[in-house]
């Protein structure tokens, strides 16, 4: 078709539809997209335009006139028939059946505590009711605190980079290197320094590890527990754990005790459970605190003993709610938070 002619065509299609496209619209997204097919990035007469090059030069400007005539016509109609229905609707809200004040509101469904806070409040109140004083410290510490003074070997695992998100790092093993904690035991050596035994203390919160994979967190949380005094043995250790599992998982629980390290503790042992019948699932791990620990913080071993124990609430909110996957506990997905 000669280009002059398939211009002037298309320029006549568009003239006899687009005002009954743009007023055969009953509501602004059905509009917008009947203008969008016209006047569109990929609109008919955007279209039609670009192949303006096509036309003779002696044709271009007589074309190119009737075609922004056009346009021009078609926006003119669309702004007339947005404000018509703008105008339609608000006449409708107007005219409408009236508002009933005594119609009982929507309601918005509560909210709860997240399912790690509701398991830590579980474990702290159960270590409050047999006489344990819940404690806190900050999240970031240093490396006396969070290995030195516990009796950390200098080339434990724990104290390098690729396990520990360290802060501030100069020397290696510097006192003065602050990090991320990588456990709970830092209010250990907090509490025992700042005062003498007896001391009862729990503590619970965020810990940072370099871990990341389908069964770990780079966080996670804590719950820290140690007991301080002239007389204490492992046998208070053990009545002590044994009372909050049953407490925690009901009184059937059945619990034993394997011989396990842990730098800052000895003898240290790893604490399983079952219900009667079922499969040993390790849960916390303790031991009797080391003496090095104690003249660490200035308590003389030869008149003080104590006991520690730390567990991850996260594992244990997994186990009550029966969560299969520890990334979902910081997802913030909200139809996954409540559902428990």
């Amino acid at each position: 078709m000669d280009p002059v002619e398939k211009f002037e065509t298309g320029l006549r299609a568009v003239r006899a539809e687009y005002r009954e496209a743009l007023e055969g619209a009953a509501d602004e997204q059905s509009l917008r997209a009947a203008n969008a097919r016209l006047v569109g990035p990929n609109g008919r007469l955007t279209q039609l335009m670009k192949g303006m090059r096509e036309v003779p030069a002696d044709r271009r400007r007589e074309l190119g006139r009737a075609a922004n005539a056009l346009k021009a016509e078609i926006a003119q109609l669309f702004e007339g028939r947005l404000e018509a229905i703008a105008r339609a609707a608000l006449e409708a809200e107007l005219t409408g059946p009236a508002l009933d004040p005594t119609l009982p509101g929507r309601q918005v469904p509560p909210g709860h505590l997240h399912a790690i806070t509701r398991v830590k409040h579980e474990l702290l109140d159960i270590f409050t009711s047999l006489g344990f004083e819940v404690a806190d410290a900050p999240e970031a510490d240093t490396h006396e605190r969070c290995f030195d003074m516990l009796a950390f070997p200098p080339d434990h695992p724990a104290t390098d980079m690729q396990d520990t998100f360290f802060l501030t790092h100069t020397d290696e093993g510097d006192p003065v290197t602050t990090l991320l904690r990588t456990h709970t035991s830092t209010v250990q050596i907090r509490e025992m320094s700042r005062r003498p035994p007896p001391l009862a203390i729990v503590s619970a919160g965020a810990v940072f590890r370099r871990d990341d994979d389908r069964t770990h967190s780079p966080m996670f949380h804590q719950l820290e527990g140690f007991l301080v005094d002239e007389e204490v043995s492992f046998t208070h250790l053990q009545g002590v754990l044994r009372v909050f599992l049953e407490r925690l998982f009901g009184a059937d629980i059945e619990v034993r005790f394997r011989p396990s390290y842990f730098p800052f503790v000895e003898p240290g042992a790893e604490v399983d459970v079952r219900r009667p019948g079922g499969e040993w699932m390790e849960i916390l791990g303790c031991g009797m605190i080391h003496a090095q620990v104690f003249e660490n913080v200035g308590y003389d071993p030869e008149k003080v003993r104590g006991f520690a124990f730390g567990l991850g609430i996260d594992r244990i909110a997994m186990v009550k709610y029966g969560i299969p996957n520890i990334k979902l506990l910081f997802d913030n997905d909200v139809r996954f938070l409540a559902s428990f």
